[in-house]
């Protein structure tokens, strides 16, 4: 069954027109969410798709198929942009060029179209023209670096990093830069969103804290990266997870009153030196009860916890569905718009498929 969505388009983003060349990854998303907005947004896709059908990330589209290595295709793309406000496409750079639909041709035709290029090396850099996944990009960025356990190689955190925190997101951000700085100038531009400059990008909190020696990008010694005992998750009786994550000594004073820890066990917390000893303690605590038991402890305290959950019980959780965070349409759990807006909210929406166009 198709989702089920307003009659008539609706968020902040009512009368923009995206043009999307279809990709993998990044790109589709900053689609989705502007679609998910009010965007109008039409995907030229080849015959048979982008071979990773998905019907979360693919909403909200009108989809033309078009074979864009053609005369006839390339023709018709070219008049397409002259309606568009906003074109993505995440090909490998020289790509668009060579097909004819590069950012020069289509600015001649279109001077205020804004124009996303969504890659992970970047345009330019040695490295520009090669293949590469986002294990790769967080690798170069010193991102991956810090990631993972006290032993072993680091781990890679999904693709969620990468691909979607310093991609996706930041061509959005991109594309809305773009277009306010037109409402004065009249003319798009050419945007360039690479992986590593986002994720680079995302790195500056721990960049500006390094050098005082505030924080460390070592495994076994970043506060934030799961050795130190009072942010990291720990094993229940039952075998679930938890995580607590109370930073503030007031935070950490009202967990370890609330667990019953022993009065010294946290004291000192912030000497890394001492991490090893007392995470294990903690474990050994958290052993003792089940998540649902500790769950009735904390939750809702300002102890900084939650229980750790799949995808499925997220949505099942009280507070995930007080929010409407999600909803089940066809067995496949689709996220709400976000963020939210008080007066234009956005919607989720089916895709169709468009024979002409825009209309």
């Amino acid at each position: 069954m198709p989702i089920t969505t307003p009659t008539t388009r609706r968020g902040p983003l009512v009368g923009l027109r995206v043009l999307e060349f279809a990709s993998i990854g990044p790109g589709p998303h900053c689609a989705m969410l502007l679609a998910d907005l009010g965007a109008d947004v039409l995907r030229i896709e080849r015959k048979g798709g982008n071979g990773w059908p998905n019907p979360v990330v693919d909403r909200g589209r009108k989809r033309l198929t078009l074979d864009i290595r053609t005369e006839a295709g390339r023709e018709r793309c070219l008049t397409l942009a002259e309606g568009a406000d906003v074109l993505i496409e995440g090909f490998r750079p020289g790509v668009m060029e060579r097909l004819g639909l590069g950012p020069e041709i289509l600015h001649a035709r279109n001077p205020r179209l804004v124009y996303g290029r969504m890659t992970g090396w970047g345009q330019t850099g040695p490295l520009a023209r090669s293949a590469g996944h986002d294990i790769n990009y967080l690798a170069l960025t010193g991102a991956l670096a810090a990631i993972g356990g006290r032993e072993g190689p680091p781990l890679p955190p999904l693709n969620l990093v990468g691909d979607f925190g310093g991609g996706s997101l930041y061509l959005a951000f991109g594309i809305m830069a773009a277009l306010w700085e037109r409402e004065r100038s009249g003319l798009g531009q050419v945007i360039d969103a690479a992986i590593v400059d986002g994720v680079s990008s995302m790195m500056s909190f721990f960049a500006g804290l390094l050098p005082s020696g505030a924080i460390s990008l070592q495994r076994d010694r970043n506060l934030l990266a799961g050795a130190a005992p009072h942010y990291r998750c720990y094993t229940c009786a039952d075998g679930r997870d938890i995580a607590i994550g109370p930073l503030e000594p007031q935070f950490l004073s009202e967990l370890a009153q609330r667990i019953q820890a022993p009065d010294n066990l946290l004291q000192d917390v912030r000497d890394p030196d001492r991490w090893a000893a007392q995470g294990e303690h903690l474990a050994a605590l958290f052993a003792r009860r089940t998540q649902a038991d500790w769950c009735e402890l904390l939750e809702g305290t300002d102890a900084c916890f939650a229980p750790v959950l799949t995808l499925e019980e997220a949505a099942q959780h009280p507070h995930m569905q007080a929010r409407g965070v999600y909803r089940d349409i066809n067995g496949a759990l689709h996220a709400a718009p976000a963020p939210r807006f008080s007066r234009t909210p956005g919607a989720i929406r089916d895709s169709v498929e468009a024979s002409e166009g825009w209309d």
